[in-house]
């Protein structure tokens, strides 16, 4: 009987855990395609970051160049990164690079929206491989910056902190 157990818990020990991680409450316009399940989540926190430019037809604004952050997992542990493209890189060597798809304004009207974004993009084999779709939901901060955009500060950049829970879907197995 002991042996048996022994042998239950070591086969319990080392077998794949395999559960999709359930999708986040969204609204309609950024819910992932039909038949994606999530494959990776992950917590971001880092910087959009502007820059001020001027438009052909004159005015000044504050313009999203890229964002700049960690990506954490459940327990804190960095696992990847999230920059221009925008891109997101796993610790395992994937990539994927999204364009978007749609955006929800978010709850706190202080923080940037929320996103669907859909894969253009992939490079290195591993997780983020065959993502799909992309969610950026449970936004803190991260709106452009407060200060005017002209001439005396044309081509200046400022980063704005924020965070960001991430959803990666992939096809359903």
């Amino acid at each position: 009987m002991l042996t048996k157990l022994i042998s239950a818990a070591i086969l319990f020990t080392f077998a794949p855990l395999s559960f999709a991680q359930a999708p986040p409450d969204v609204p309609a316009a950024i819910k992932a395609p039909a038949g994606r399940q999530v494959v990776l989540q992950v917590h971001a926190s880092g910087s959009q970051i502007y820059i001020c430019l001027q438009a052909t037809d004159g005015p000044y604004a504050w313009i999203l160049k890229a964002p700049q952050a960690e990506l954490h997992d459940d327990s804190g542990a960095i696992v990847g990164a999230h920059y221009a493209g925008p891109t997101w890189k796993y610790k395992d060597g994937s990539e994927v690079t999204g364009k978007l798809a749609a955006k929800a304004d978010s709850p706190d009207p202080d923080s940037i929206p929320w996103l669907l974004l859909t894969a253009t993009a992939h490079s290195g084999d591993g997780l983020l491989s065959r993502v799909t779709s992309i969610q950026r939901v449970h936004t803190k901060g991260g709106e452009g910056p407060s200060t005017v955009c002209n001439n005396s500060n044309l081509a200046s950049e400022v980063k704005i902190p924020y965070t960001a829970d991430y959803f990666f879907y992939a096809a359903a197995k």
